[in-house]
């Protein structure tokens, strides 16, 4: 089968409605890339060298793909991933793309597909559907790609039209790429980091001590008390801030936020220190620290996204042989209203503080995250991620959002990706889907078609710049 996306691809089915959303999608498909979530690691850009190989580039590194190819019974090693025994893993690149290329049609009918369409026909330049038959014949065609100076991470970025890309890192991070990509003459884009301070926050986490002492090491400020913890975080916040940061990033089971008393949060931080910490001294440590957080972003005004409600390493023996990001992390129900009330009591007037909420629970959109972002000037309704950033996905993400938030009080697309190659397909999924939303509202009476216009734009590039106050 050929690679021929159609232009009208994802828009409504009605001719009258698809016409007006290909126009509105025209008015912005061109529009600079705004990106102030994702993985890229800024390296790469530094760096700037040729990628390793098709397998590489496209398939070991991406949980999308890989996920779906295991449930077809694809084992991991044989798609790159390493394991305790065979760091690099155990197949070839060539091996990797044929297994791959031969399991193209479990993907029919996902986001994958059409992020995936996208790439390897409008980036790479391939014609043709991967398939067993062509496997060696594509592999051998992206290689060349590879090595063409066009094809440099660099080039892309200019390529892609990417005007801020913000990365995602651990708050000992020297942040060193970040630097040095600032001071480069020869280089004219815009990475940023992002602060995630995710290992810090449970004290029963098994990495939890040894993160303390990263932390100490980076800062300077010992991490032996809570107290102590809570300002070398504030210490690598401003060093993040004056790297050019403009948010945090925060990804928990559960999104309750709950202030607790300062002795009994040093006895919970020495307990852990020392060994073992029960499950509800944990909880109520974790819980206290998302105050703090937020408590923080209202005074320094780094912009707070919170990401609850996801499984992580659901199948341990995976886990234990392939590592994290391998797949198996699954979506939780999700509350946002009393968890966060506390939160919101203290700071969710304060005007130094922003709160974007995610979820991966898309009843909660409705229920609970649009009617927050409704009443409080701090909250915004975060895109669809993860397991909703599909069409589907934000087109409900929509309907179940606009009625109590409208388009104002939502965060303009994340892509919240490791593959940068995906980067522009998943951004033109977003702008089709927001072209057919807003389509819909003017052919039913509810929104005049100028009005359209300038939402579609301003969905791109104010909005999210806004949001995340990367004009600050």
């Amino acid at each position: 089968m050929r690679l021929s996306a159609s232009p009208d691809r994802l828009f409504p089915a009605d001719a009258g409605v698809r016409r007006l959303a290909a126009e509105l999608h025209a008015a912005v498909t061109d529009a600079p890339i705004v990106s102030p979530h994702g993985h890229v690691d800024a390296r790469l850009l530094l760096d700037d060298q040729p990628f390793a190989d098709p397998a590489d580039l496209l398939v070991t590194p991406d949980h999308y793909v890989l996920r779906l190819l295991h449930a077809h019974g694809v084992p991991l090693d044989a798609l790159g991933r390493g394991t305790a025994d065979a760091p690099a893993g155990i197949s070839a690149p060539r091996e990797v793309w044929r297994a791959f290329a031969s399991h193209w049609h479990v993907f029919a009918g996902t986001p994958v597909r059409v992020w995936l369409e996208d790439t390897l026909q409008n980036v790479i330049g391939l014609d043709r559907h991967p398939s067993a038959a062509n496997a060696d014949e594509q592999f051998d065609a992206i290689t060349a790609w590879i090595a063409d100076p066009a094809s440099r991470p660099r080039r892309l970025y200019e390529r892609f039209r990417i005007d801020v890309l913000a990365t995602t890192d651990d708050p000992a991070d020297d942040l060193a790429a970040h630097r040095a990509l600032a001071a480069d003459a020869s280089w004219g884009g815009r990475v940023i980091p992002t602060f995630r301070p995710d290992r810090y926050l449970d004290p029963s986490a098994p990495g939890w001590r040894a993160a303390l002492d990263d932390l100490t090491a980076a800062s300077g400020v010992d991490c032996g008390t809570h107290a102590g913890l809570v300002a070398a975080l504030e210490d690598r916040r401003a060093y993040f801030r004056a790297a050019g940061a403009t948010s945090t990033d925060t990804g928990v089971a559960e999104a309750w936020a709950v202030r607790g008393e300062p002795a009994e949060l040093e006895r919970i931080h020495a307990a852990a220190r020392a060994g073992d910490v029960p499950a509800s001294d944990a909880a109520a440590y974790r819980a206290h620290m998302l105050w703090e957080l937020a408590r923080m972003s209202s005074e320094d005004g780094l912009v707070m996204q919170l990401h609850p409600g996801v499984l992580r390493n659901h199948h341990t023996p995976t886990l234990q042989r392939f590592g994290p990001d391998t797949g198996h992390d699954l979506p939780l129900p999700t509350s946002y209203s009393v968890p966060l009330r506390d939160v919101l009591r203290d700071f969710g007037t304060h005007p130094g503080f922003r709160l974007v909420l995610f979820t991966v629970d898309e009843t909660s959109f409705s229920r609970e995250i649009a009617p927050l972002a409704g009443f409080y000037p701090s909250v915004f309704a975060g895109a669809p991620w993860w397991f909703l950033d599909s069409p589907d996905g934000i087109r409900r993400y929509r309907e179940s959002v606009t009625d109590s938030a409208g388009f104002y009080k939502t965060s303009g697309f994340i892509d919240d990706t490791r593959a940068f190659l995906s980067i522009p397909a998943r951004h033109d999924v977003a702008r089709r889907m927001d072209a057919g939303w807003l389509a819909t509202l003017v052919a039913t009476g509810r929104l005049p078609e100028e009005e359209a216009r300038t939402i579609a734009a301003d969905l791109v590039g104010p909005l999210p710049r806004h949001v995340f106050r990367l004009d600050a």
